[in-house]
């Protein structure tokens, strides 16, 4: 269940509460009028199941409300209540499928900023990959992987391509390309210091590398692989089921092909270097193609859904 807080402007508490009413899954709604002074207006509270949020949401927003008052939303971890198990029933899906697009679309546009806490982790996992791809340690690569935040921004394409939101794509676009660029070369800085101190030697880059040499030898399983990912990534990411992340980021190597990129561009190695950078675009494109269909899909099963609910008379 959510739990929605709203401020209404008084002369429209009454859609507020009619929409909130006609709409399927609703429970617990509570009007104080004149409790709100900034803005001043009535406080509308009301739960509703997960799988109606999205279409709630949607009808305050033809309303305005987000523009003359407020809606504010929160996640019911614990609801004891019998009116709430009918919403549940009676809402149209399951709540662990449900889609909420404004909050989808909020966390992106957060995770999609290139900040210096986003440049700074995909750094620092790409300088732990290189140690990785240069030791031939499969456990560095593995860590490497689980730390890049590379899939936030991955996530902003695939939703702004599905919600039409040019300004969101071009934000992620950005802090994905400029995020790699710069950890490219700040990780081929880190390869020239580390051959100077005796620690990387080239080698390390020309050794047959068996357990990491895939990274620098892209093939179509490198996007099947990334593919099945993206949907993964994508429906951990609409459900809330955020453990699934960690699974999607340790199955797509990305940042390792960027670290491996990156040192064999420091020793002149343009064959590895060619070969790391097409394993990343593979990468990448599989994630946004995968995402980006899943999201499509979603967004038809729900109209799907939403099409057969009668109305609450």
């Amino acid at each position: 269940m959510l739990h929605l807080r709203l401020i209404t402007p008084a002369d429209k508490t009454d859609d507020v509460v009619r929409l909130i009413e006609n709409t399927v899954g609703t429970a617990h709604l509570v009007v104080v009028p004149g409790a709100a002074r900034n803005p001043a207006g009535d406080l509308v509270t009301v739960d509703v199941a997960r799988e109606a949020g999205d279409e709630l949401i949607s009808g305050l927003q033809e309303l305005d409300l987000d523009k003359t008052g407020s809606i504010a939303v929160e996640n019911i971890d614990l609801s004891l209540s019998k009116r709430a198990d009918k919403a549940e029933d009676e809402a149209p899906g399951e709540g662990v499928d449900a889609v909420l697009w404004e909050h989808l679309t909020d966390a992106t546009h957060e995770e999609s900023t290139l900040s210096v806490t986003y440049v700074g982790l995909l750094a620092v996992a790409t300088m732990l990959a290189a140690c990785g791809v240069m030791l031939d340690n499969a456990i560095l690569i593995v860590g490497a992987m689980a730390v890049g935040p590379e899939f936030g921004p991955l996530a902003g394409i695939s939703t702004a391509l599905v919600q039409r939101a040019p300004n969101l794509v071009w934000r992620s676009l950005w802090a994905l390309l400029a995020g790699f660029a710069v950890a490219i070369v700040l990780t081929a800085g880190f390869s020239w210091l580390l051959d100077a101190l005796g620690l990387f030697e080239r080698s390390m880059v020309e050794a047959a590398r068996p357990n990491t040499a895939f990274i620098y030898k892209p093939d179509w399983m490198s996007f099947v692989v990334a593919f099945l990912a993206g949907v993964a990534g994508t429906l951990s990411l609409t459900s809330a089921k955020s453990g699934a992340l960690i699974g999607v980021a340790i199955s797509v190597t990305t940042v390792p092909a960027a670290a491996n990129a990156a040192v064999a561009f420091s020793y002149t190695d343009y064959s590895q270097t060619w070969g790391s950078t097409w394993q990343l675009l593979a990468n990448l494109g599989g994630i946004i193609a995968a995402g980006t269909l899943t999201l499509l899909a979603q967004k038809w099963f729900w109209a799907r859904q939403r099409a057969r609910t009668p109305e609450v008379a």
